[in-house]
């Protein structure tokens, strides 16, 4: 088998999580031709892994949801990977604590999740997103990254999880069908304000995750559905729709807060702890 096996690369992967250990060199950087088919390959490896000791995949993550990005980096669309019923947490009355002493050098992105009702596949316009919706949900996704330096490409992304080291979701707005056309509109518009220990540190908007998360959410599908060995998105799937501002890095003690305006979901606070 050579170095560019998903099975070694899985297991690579794996271990360094279990351990703490950093990777020093990405699979990308190593001159075994990793790209992105490769990554993905890999990615369903991690995923088969996972689900054989009893995890269950709830959905997707989205990266690089950045059409300038895009250029710089050379790709077509966005990347993803899944996500596990042990990754994801619901934050009770729109506060949660969680423990990141065992990562790396974990960051907090907040996000808009959408959970679907109904398989999505080929669908662009956000009208038609949102009505295979059943709720979004304000959330903040922790990535965290095994590689040294937070140095990578798209392909070590999707082969690293996706860096998803969790989402911690808040309280889920049903969308009924007369709510839509609104939230169409209000989607790209609505800003989030980051706040760590009560002070502001970053803002951002719905136009940074693809120019809104519905947009983000057809783009995903439809990324989906051309990779003929991928999964299809599927009902009942949480997606985290990308990023709405600057990472952040974050460290124990700390408590996050994440408000928005113009978009009808409560505020959202992590308490970061060792």
């Amino acid at each position: 088998m050579s170095d560019n096996d998903p099975k070694i690369l899985a297991q690579e992967l794996m271990s360094a999580y279990a351990h703490a250990q950093l990777i020093p060199v990405p699979p990308s950087a190593r001159g075994i031709g990793f790209d992105l088919a490769s990554a993905y390959a890999v990615e369903a490896e991690l995923t088969r892994l996972r689900r054989a000791t009893g995890r269950k995949t709830v959905g997707r993550k989205v990266g690089y949801a950045n059409k300038a990005l895009w250029r710089m980096l050379t790709l077509e669309t966005l990347v993803w990977a899944h996500m596990y019923d042990d990754t994801v947490v619901f934050a009770q009355d729109n506060d949660a604590s969680l423990s990141i002493g065992r990562m790396f050098s974990p960051k907090i992105e907040p996000e808009i999740v959408f959970k679907l009702k109904e398989p999505l596949s080929s669908i662009a316009e956000p009208l038609a997103v949102l009505q295979a919706v059943e709720w979004l949900a304000l959330g903040f996704e922790i990535i965290d990254s095994p590689y040294a330096d937070w140095k990578f490409q798209p392909p070590d992304f999707v082969a690293a999880f996706g860096l998803h080291a969790a989402l911690v979701v808040g309280t889920p707005r049903r969308i009924e069908p007369e709510m839509i056309p609104t939230l169409v509109d209000q989607l790209p518009r609505f800003k989030v304000s980051l706040f760590k220990d009560g002070q502001l540190v970053e803002e951002g908007s719905g136009r940074n995750s693809l120019r809104s998360p519905a947009l983000c959410l057809g783009e995903l599908a439809s990324a989906i559905t051309r990779r003929s060995d991928a999964e299809p998105l599927m009902g009942n799937e949480l997606v985290s729709s990308g990023t709405l501002t600057e990472s952040r890095p974050m460290a124990p003690g700390e408590k996050w807060t994440a408000v928005l305006d113009g978009l009808d979901l409560p505020d959202l606070t992590l308490r970061a702890l060792s």
